[in-house]
Parts: C-alpha cells; sequence; structure tokens
C-alpha cells in the first residue's frame, strides 16, 4: 500500500538516484582499472642541439605520474624540424606504436609532434588506427574523446603550428636577403687548403678521401667536392660505362 499521494513519486526518485550512484560507481571502477594499466609515451621534440628537451619532459612526467599512468618510453628528438615527417625517435614511437608497446602517446604541445598539417594527419590516422590515443597536454587536447569540437581544435592548432613555421621562415629568408644587400657574407666559412694537393694525394698516392681529409685537416666531403670542382677536368668516361672510382683518367689523343 501506499501513504499518501507522494509517497509513489518518493520511492520512484529514491530508485532512480540508486541507480545513478550504482551506475556512477561501476563507471568510477572501470575508469580506475583503465587507467591504472594506460602506459604512457613520452614525445618531445627541440629544433636546434643547444636546447633540450628536459622541460617538455618534466611536464609529461608529471602528467602521467598525477594519474597513476605506467611510462610507455621517452622519445627525443633534439635537432630536428618539425616540418620533416621523418625524424629518428618519431620513426621509432610509430613502429612501437603499430607494435601496440603503449597505449596513448603525451605531447607537451601539437607544435612539437609536428608543423605540417598533412604529416599530422597521416600520424594521427596511423595511431587512431592501431588504437593509440594522442594527447597534447598543455592544450587539453585527447582524441580518446568521441566529440566533433577536439578534432576542429585539433585541426585549428595543426594549422597555426605549420602557420607559425612558415613565418619564421619568411622572417630568416628575409634577414639573410638584408644582410646579403649589406654586404654581409652569409653562410659556412670557406675552407682555405691547398686544392693542388688534394689532386696529387689522390692522382699519384691513390689516397682514399677519408685519408686526403685527415691529412689535410679537412673533411672528406669537402675534399672530394675540391677534386670535382678542380679545373681543368681531364676525367673521361667511355660510352656505355660508368666509373665509381673517383680517380681521373687521362685524356689521350688519336695519333
Amino acid at each position: 500500500m501506499v501513504d499518501g499521494d507522494g509517497a509513489l513519486p518518493r520511492c520512484r526518485h529514491w530508485a532512480d538516484a540508486v541507480a545513478h550512484e550504482f551506475s556512477r560507481s561501476i563507471d568510477n571502477c572501470t575508469e580506475t582499472v583503465y587507467d591504472k594499466y594506460m602506459r604512457c609515451a613520452l614525445y618531445a621534440r627541440v629544433s636546434t642541439t643547444d636546447q633540450n628537451c628536459e622541460m617538455q619532459l618534466r611536464e609529461l612526467r608529471e602528467y602521467i605520474s598525477r594519474r597513476g599512468w605506467q611510462n610507455g618510453g621517452e622519445y627525443i628528438d633534439s635537432g630536428f624540424s618539425g616540418a620533416k615527417a621523418s625524424r629518428p625517435a618519431l620513426d621509432r614511437l610509430m613502429t612501437d606504436a603499430a607494435k601496440r608497446k603503449f597505449d596513448c602517446v603525451a605531447v607537451y604541445k601539437i607544435d612539437r609532434f609536428g608543423r605540417s598539417v598533412l604529416h599530422l594527419n597521416q600520424q594521427l590516422a596511423a595511431l587512431t588506427s592501431n588504437g593509440v590515443r594522442f594527447i597534447a597536454t598543455s592544450q587539453s587536447l585527447d582524441t580518446d574523446e568521441k566529440n566533433p569540437t577536439s578534432r576542429l581544435l585539433l585541426q585549428i592548432l595543426a594549422s597555426v603550428a605549420e602557420f607559425e613555421r612558415e613565418m619564421i621562415r619568411e622572417r630568416t629568408l628575409s634577414g639573410i636577403r638584408a644582410a646579403q644587400a649589406a654586404g654581409k657574407v652569409v653562410g659556412r666559412p670557406r675552407r682555405v687548403f691547398r686544392r693542388d694537393e688534394v689532386l696529387r694525394l689522390r692522382d699519384e698516392e691513390g689516397l682514399s678521401w677519408r685519408a686526403i681529409g685527415t691529412k689535410l685537416g679537412i673533411a672528406a666531403m669537402t675534399a672530394l667536392d675540391s677534386y670535382r670542382q678542380s679545373s681543368p677536368c681531364t676525367e673521361t668516361v667511355s660510352a656505355g660505362t660508368s666509373d665509381s672510382s673517383g680517380k681521373r683518367k687521362k685524356k689521350t689523343k688519336a695519333a
């Protein structure tokens, strides 16, 4: 029996509240177990070798530590531009992602992962196909969230990162042109060495490029470039054959 008109609605509300609390407790338990065994790979990148990734790695380590996630490995590219699709640590990360050695990839900012929208979309598609999440910690981006807003922000920030790289490149080229117009020498300093000695060591003594470079105190490729650019050029190659030794062949005159 029901005592009063409001007893039945109160019972229904109480049952709904109990069911809600029960479902929420199940969700919390499921989330806790999921996060406990989450393996997260950390990726950091800097464009020049005089920089370091310690600040990025510290933030990423604290991020996974607060959530109780496991460190699935640290992948660091030092001295590589974000416009490059292939980088040593990034290539290893994508290979390990295909092997499911970790469950997610965390970066400090999306431009640390890449500054090209095309390459970024290809890499994120590869991670998604392998079931690996992508997280940009400082920008609150997580590809595990199945909502269009996260995907939209991801594309916008990727476009901004690419635009920023193009602006940096444009300013650098403008500065180089201005310096050249002012008469300043731009580029590497020219090596001063005896180029005739390169010819003698190669043609007469038959030394390797590495040996010539060591003897003259220059790089092996510098010696090779000097040998190729020296004049007069006396190298001849017969038709249908190729000479890969790098040595010169003297011309022979018809009698």
